[in-house]
């Protein structure tokens, strides 16, 4: 919105030129999704404490966590309102790509709070059943896979790590394929949400990698310079970028352990749909699952506790996802933390080395 206001206006007022780089837009994104963090986090926690929208703490799980009943929950329109808000103030919004992303955040941010309300407010331990919930969260991954497809110049080949010259091309199949990314990113860091901070740590790592990602994608000459597909207008979701890393370190201010307020589904999906969505626009699809590998970790360790359960009869972990196991372990809460944020760290440069290794 500033960008669009103010930019045109840059030829009488040289001040206003700083609008037409892409660095300056994103470092303001990033400050400002945390002062919107800082201004609302306060307010919205007393309010989901008054009108009692707390966490209901599974007695199955750790004991460790019982302790944890009452704290509010629904903290992930927070993450929303400061993703978005800057995201609209700083980026460019006739680029396409920020619609696509965005639709995608507040779609899902929509299933996640319908899904908390009936659970937490309404008093439905089922909330959506998972049929509906995957429904719609296919859905609007098939409808942002369909507009990638048809949206001219988008290519459908896929960029596979460490191989230049290695890229298939799925066709139609790109539509599925999209859904898929989407749809599994944003599940698997449902899946991470468990512990205080645990997923929004690694998410905010994530969307930080990924503007770098998105910068050099919407970059010709750095694009061409180190052989990976160029997408024009790619570079303008850096600030969203910027925004999802604000945010999400603004709610970890507040999600540290111990935890003020819980994200819910309202957080957990959209963030993961949101960096599937990235991952897809920059061409980078594959290489989400080294950049989000805890994620990927979190989501197989339940996969594969079901699956051993069901034709086994045998349990794998003590409890899945696998922070649960550790805990059953005797691992401290938060050293569980911080481990996971460090592995995240050295997956995320390891990734960012693939942009040279091929």
């Amino acid at each position: 919105m500033l960008y669009n206001l103010l930019y045109p206006l840059a030829t009488e007022f040289h001040l206003l030129n700083v609008f037409k780089y892409l660095t300056f837009r994103t470092i303001y994104a990033v400050i400002t999704a945390l002062v919107v963090s800082f201004l609302l986090g306060p307010w919205i926690i007393r309010k989901l404490q008054a009108i009692q929208v707390t966490q209901v703490i599974r007695t199955d799980g750790p004991e460790s966590h019982l302790k944890k009943q009452g704290t509010p929950t629904m903290g992930g329109v927070l993450i929303l309102a400061a993703t978005v808000i800057p995201t609209l103030l700083w980026a460019d919004l006739s680029n396409v790509y920020i619609w696509m992303v965005l639709a995608i955040i507040i779609g899902y941010g929509l299933i996640g709070f319908v899904d908390d309300y009936k659970k937490v407010v309404e008093k439905n331990p089922k909330g959506l059943s998972p049929r509906q919930k995957t429904f719609y969260q296919v859905l609007l991954g098939l409808l942002v896979g369909a507009a990638l497809y048809y949206h001219p110049g988008f290519s459908t080949e896929l960029t596979v790590p460490f191989f230049k010259n290695l890229r298939p091309d799925l066709g139609i199949f790109y539509i599925p394929f999209v859904m898929l990314v989407i749809f599994g990113a944003s599940s698997a860091v449902n899946l991470t949400d468990g512990l205080d901070g645990l997923a929004i740590g690694p998410v905010a790592i994530n969307a930080g990698t990924y503007m770098l990602f998105t910068y050099i994608a919407g970059n010709i000459k750095l694009a061409n310079y180190l052989q990976i597909p160029y997408v024009a207008g790619a570079g303008e979701l850096a600030i969203l970028c910027g925004a999802m890393a604000g945010a999400g370190l603004g709610f970890l201010w507040y999600n540290a352990y111990p935890a003020e307020v819980f994200m819910g589904d309202v957080g957990s999906l959209p963030l993961g749909g949101g960096l599937g969505a990235l991952a897809v626009i920059t061409k980078q699809e594959i290489l989400l699952v080294i950049v989000g590998g805890i994620f990927v970790i979190e989501a197989l360790s339940v996969i594969f506790q079901v699956g051993s359960y069901k034709y086994r009869g045998k349990r794998i972990f003590r409890m899945a996802p696998i922070h649960h196991h550790f805990e059953l372990k005797g691992v401290a809460e938060p050293k569980i933390i911080v481990r996971f944020w460090v592995i995240t760290i050295i997956l995320a440069l390891i990734a960012i080395s693939t942009l040279k290794i091929r």
